[in-house]
């Protein structure tokens, strides 16, 4: 099947369901293809998996050992896992057989990061997931080199820098979003006046710019969201929630409630008309409920939470039957569970040390991953308690120093096996049922 049929379907059918479209993602069922997975909302395609595990978890299928410095998940598509590491002088793009670990090939795409780009007190290396798109892949660096490569054997088929060619800036703890691919536009953060931008995925041309914004990147990666006869792409940043037409580059939105000064990371979640962010540092969370007439978009705010409620740092949440789970700083780190149409807390639980926590979901379950013990729970989604059905620790952390940092990379789920990521080291978990 043509790649852009595909991908249209795909589309037509998201929205149908009232769902965000992350774009194409087109890829074999079961895949993980980009960022939080195929619609970009921390939900895994579906497929048949263990609901509990046995006592010590889930057998390892394979492990991988050289990876290289950094925090990028992965993606995985047609046979094909890919992520980022930085090794030596060059931060590179890593392509593996999800099958066995073993590597396909690897390509530099751009010098690696000195302590004179960012903060490197978190630890250095790439940030970013790359995204799979038919028969080509983009990532980015976290010195904001975006690079288009073939999947069939890493050759690079563009570039361009955001600094330098867009007038962006990096972030004070580098570029970490994910390319968004829309149809035949490849959309990131470049930050400053060209907030957004949108390439043409081909050849990288630049399509346009966002008209509104004016503000520096952070570290959010952004989302589509179709509302009434307007596709709209929903992103986060220092000054709070940021809604742009997808076609027109446009502000139609801004929310400042969960923006904050230091770092705003976590994705969007949109619903229906419903669109949920949260972020740390006091900023809390908040839902706006979108109004629409033809492509003419409004926001209400519905409520916006700070003390006591959902602050997510790193990791994320996820919507499942209406309720938010993730992990919170509030109380020195809890994984939580929030209405989303109230925002009221059903509950509130820490699990272990853990300061923060990234999220996946999969066939009913939630896989809660801590940040400071390396270990993945499984968990059966409940508005009343917690309820833990497995549990499996990593053999062994890297010997990386990631200096005041933790593990920040998610977990993945695809093609029945879940895989966990901590630095240079790649484990991957048979979880088939």
């Amino acid at each position: 099947m043509h790649s852009g049929n595909r991908s249209l379907r795909l589309f037509l059918t998201c929205s149908l369901l009232g769902l965000m479209t992350a774009s194409p993602a087109a890829a074999g069922e079961g895949d993980w293809p980009q960022w939080r997975g195929p619609q970009r909302d921390g939900h895994a395609a579906p497929q048949s998996l263990l609901q509990q595990w046995p006592e010590g978890g889930p057998k390892m299928k394979w492990e991988a050992r050289n990876c290289g410095e950094g925090y990028s998940a992965c993606s995985v598509a047609d046979g094909r896992l890919f992520t980022m590491g930085a090794r030596g002088e060059q931060c590179f793009v890593l392509c593996l057989s999800a099958a066995n670990g073993e590597t396909m090939w690897e390509t530099p795409i751009s010098r690696a990061s000195s302590d004179q780009d960012y903060l490197h007190g978190w630890g250095g290396g790439p940030r970013s997931t790359p995204t799979i798109d038919g028969e080509l892949a983009f990532a980015l660096s976290d010195v904001g080199i975006l690079a288009c490569l073939k999947v069939a054997d890493g050759s690079i088929v563009w570039k361009v820098d955001l600094v330098a060619d867009f007038g962006g800036e990096i972030p004070k703890w580098g570029y970490s979003e994910s390319p968004l691919i829309d149809g035949q536009r490849v959309v990131v953060t470049a930050g400053r006046e060209n907030f957004l931008v949108a390439l043409d995925k081909k050849n990288g041309e630049k399509l346009w710019n966002s008209d509104g914004p004016d503000t520096p990147a952070h570290y959010v990666s952004i989302i589509t969201h179709q509302a009434g006869d307007a596709k709209l792409y929903v992103t986060a940043a220092q000054s709070g929630l940021i809604v742009i037409d997808a076609e027109s580059g446009k502000m139609v939105l801004s929310g400042p409630e969960t923006g904050n000064n230091i770092a705003v990371i976590p994705t969007p979640i949109s619903s229906g008309n419903l669109i949920y962010h949260t972020s740390d540092y006091n900023a809390g969370n908040g839902l706006w409920k979108l109004t629409t007439r033809g492509k003419d978009v409004a926001g209400q705010l519905v409520y916006h939470h700070q003390q006591d409620s959902m602050q997510n740092h790193h990791g994320g949440v996820v919507l499942v039957d209406g309720v938010i789970y993730g992990h919170t700083k509030v109380n020195r780190g809890q994984w939580m569970a929030q209405d989303l149409e109230s925002g009221e807390t059903l509950w509130s639980q820490a699990i272990g040390r853990n300061t923060s926590g990234s999220i996946a979901y999969a066939d009913g379950r939630l896989y809660f991953y801590g940040d400071k013990d390396a270990t993945l729970h499984l968990v059966e989604p409940s508005r009343d308690e917690l309820k833990v059905v497995g549990q499996l620790t990593l053999p062994e952390q890297t010997e990386i120093a990631r200096k005041q940092g933790a593990i920040w990379a998610h977990p993945v789920i695809a093609n029945q096996m879940v895989f966990i990521r901590d630095q240079n080291l790649i484990f991957a978990y048979d979880i088939a049922r």
